[in-house]
């Protein structure tokens, strides 16, 4: 190790203030020195100072001019350190950087909104492929095609778009379940009201009917979305269906529905003379409820206080208000058929599954 070079001062520098403290040279140590108590003396006269400048200053105190600076040689230059053989030994058993993930595909287009038209989900339940709720769900699954591009919710199209179902879409409509429950007086058909269970409650696996030959075996998954296709009043017992199918739904309910319902009535007479001919002509077809007229029904006498309806719609208690209008008094109402479907041996608390054969 090369000795640091020293500071060259000039010979004939100028003398300094003794009273200042002295300057550090290049190389000095670093750490201060100790301060030394100053010793009171009494002020110097003129003639005094002159003299203390005349006396040589040591060379630790002097310091460089201002027209001739000191002089400090360069260091050397640095020599560049060869690379360490142990970080390029770590580098080369690091392990290699893994590959690039490939880009993901890219999903196929989604068709674009069309400005007139009807939604694509009103088009899919006008054409019978599915119910509205079926079709904003195969929707929002990416199960539907419109014109060959993939549908979005809330999209409109022109009526003669051509509409594609993913299969898939097909095989979960099929795993889905119809039941067919002998519903008791006391339950609702739909949600809990005053205090009355909704009779989808008795469809347990204790409740189902061992005459059942469907063939299906019970899961808990059939009792999600299980909804009332139609309505039975609460003072009232027969065939109610509750199904997870959106199409047997819609072509059960609704004002559009042309599927019959056969109920069997036990009626009391509040007039004298029980019903007359004309009365019973117009419970075919001639009253008006809330306005609206009526659509023609068949409607007979079963025996001597039970008469038997056919209907092809379904308005709130319309049995019981079509016979309060003629002189009677509904004492007992039973639905016994549903299209072709009838409630046959089916015990009332319990329930059994539609068959692959049945068609309502």
């Amino acid at each position: 190790m090369t000795e640091r070079p020293k500071l060259r001062v000039k010979a004939r520098a100028p003398a300094r203030d003794p009273y200042r403290p002295p300057v550090r040279g290049y190389g000095a140590p670093r750490t201060p020195a100790p301060a030394q108590p100053k010793a009171e003396s009494p002020p110097a006269t003129g003639a005094a100072r002159a003299a203390e400048a005349q006396q040589p200053v040591p060379a630790a105190q002097a310091r460089p001019g201002p027209r001739e600076p000191a002089t400090v040689p360069s260091r050397p230059a640095r020599q560049a350190r060869p690379a360490a053989p142990a970080r390029r030994d770590a580098q080369a058993q690091q392990p290699p950087a893994p590959p690039a993930a490939a880009p993901r595909p890219r999903p196929p287009a989604a068709a674009a909104p069309h400005a007139d038209g009807l939604r694509v989900a009103k088009l899919m339940t006008d054409r019978g492929l599915a119910s509205r709720r079926e079709s904003d769900e195969w929707i929002e699954a990416g199960w539907v095609r419109v014109d060959g591009r993939l549908a979005v919710l809330g999209q409109r199209a022109r009526s003669d778009a051509v509409i594609e179902i993913d299969p898939r879409a097909r095989a979960e409509q099929a795993r889905r379940v119809t039941v067919l429950l002998h519903k008791p007086i006391g339950y609702v058909s739909g949600q809990a009201e005053d205090g009355h269970e909704p009779a989808s409650v008795l469809v347990t696996r204790g409740n189902r009917w061992e005459g059942d030959n469907s063939g299906i075996e019970f899961q808990g998954g059939h009792l999600r979305h299980l909804a009332p296709a139609g309505r039975l009043d609460i003072d009232s017992t027969g065939l109610l269906v509750l199904t997870q199918d959106g199409r047997i739904a819609k072509r059960l309910i609704g004002d559009e529905t042309r599927v019959e319902k056969e109920y069997l009535v036990r009626v009391a007479f509040t007039r004298e003379g029980g019903l007359a001919e004309r009365d019973l002509e117009r419970l075919r077809h001639g009253l008006e409820l809330d306005g609206v007229q009526l659509r023609p029904a068949r409607v007979s006498w079963q025996n001597e206080d039970q008469l038997r309806f056919v209907l092809r719609e379904g308005r709130k208690r319309q049995i019981r208000r079509m016979c309060e209008l003629v002189g009677l008094q509904v004492l007992g109402l039973k639905r016994v058929r549903i299209g072709s479907v009838v409630l046959g041996p089916l015990p009332p608390g319990q329930w059994r599954y539609l068959r692959d054969d049945e068609r309502f």
